[in-house]
């Protein structure tokens, strides 16, 4: 449902960073066109006193108008979850990876068993049909399989929105690529390999303008990035930035599946191998809906500015 004729109520799931973007971005775009679009999100019922920030998250909620119903997803059934969507025409999962194992597939069973109209699986990253199965990731043969349930129905419509890396993922010491402390850069694969790169800010605001786009997208897979770069202009990008000549150094395939062989269940080593292949993880900004359609999003360059510090 995307027409203006009627009011769409939407259903966020989850109030993490992209969640969070993703509400703010629905919720201004409504305001700005005086729409009776509704926004709910689903949180986890809370426990005990809460922490300041969620406080704060709760009361910038109840500032936006967005109603909030709550749910337990890791051990709610998928009736029980699906008797909560169908309250609902869209339903946007933002609940990614760390929710653990079949919790992708069983959201999006639930939203088909209640038959939404429309729904955006958390499906913000790789191109998951070109990347394949049994990658070094094995949380992509799930994304698979979501695929697979949502192309084998034809009673909910679905979008998905590949974006690529979070573009502060890349840059996160924990992945180890950009190592500010060491003053290095290591490339995955190779200097030449290519990462597609998207804001949390950005996916909110473009996958917006997706779900409200005429004619609608159905059933279809969106593209979206901020940049596309290789691992020798980030390394150029982190010189530029903190005014530096980094060490470079490759880390090459076979090196990085070795490193994963040594502790195969290391998230950050299945992300590296995966992305040191190079396959299903970039796409050239003039095949993206923002590109096609004038809308600016943050570069790397951009974001490096904006946060990358010697003190990082």
């Amino acid at each position: 449902m995307t027409s203006t004729e009627s009011a769409t109520h939407f259903l966020v799931i989850g109030a993490g960073e992209l969640g969070m973007a993703m509400i703010r971005s629905l919720t201004a775009h409504i305001t700005g066109n005086a729409l009776p679009d509704t926004v709910t999100v689903l949180l986890r019922p809370s426990t005990g006193e809460l922490a300041a920030d969620k406080t704060r998250q709760l009361e910038e909620l109840h500032a936006a108008g967005v109603a909030i119903v709550h749910a337990e997803v890791a051990t709610a059934s998928t009736a029980e979850l699906a008797e909560i969507f169908g309250r609902y025409d869209t339903v946007i999962s933002c609940l990614g990876f760390a929710a653990g194992a079949g919790t992708q597939r069983k959201l999006t069973e639930a939203a088909l068993a209640a038959r939404v109209s429309r729904y955006l699986p958390w499906q913000f990253g790789v191109d998951y049909d070109v990347v394949g199965r049994g990658s070094p990731q094995n949380l992509f043969d799930e994304q698979l399989d979501v695929r697979d349930l949502l192309r084998g129905q034809h009673d909910t419509h679905w979008i998905i929105v590949s974006t690529g890396m979070f573009t502060s993922f890349l840059f996160e010491p924990a992945f180890g690529v950009v190592n500010i402390e060491a003053n290095t850069v290591h490339a995955l694969g190779s200097w030449d390999n290519t990462v597609t790169l998207t804001t949390p800010e950005d996916i909110g605001r473009l996958t917006t303008e997706v779900l409200y786009a005429q004619p609608p997208f159905v059933d279809e897979v969106v593209y979206l990035a901020g940049d596309t770069i290789t691992y020798r202009q980030l390394a150029d990008i982190v010189d530029a930035t903190l005014d530096t000549r980094v060490r470079r150094v490759e880390w090459t395939v076979e090196h990085l599946h070795t490193e994963l062989a040594d502790d195969p269940t290391d998230t950050m080593r299945k992300y590296r191998a995966v992305f040191a292949e190079g396959v299903g993880v970039a796409w050239p900004l003039e095949r993206t809906f923002n590109h096609t359609n004038g809308l600016a999003a943050t570069t790397a360059g951009r974001w490096a500015r904006a946060h990358l510090t010697v003190s990082a």
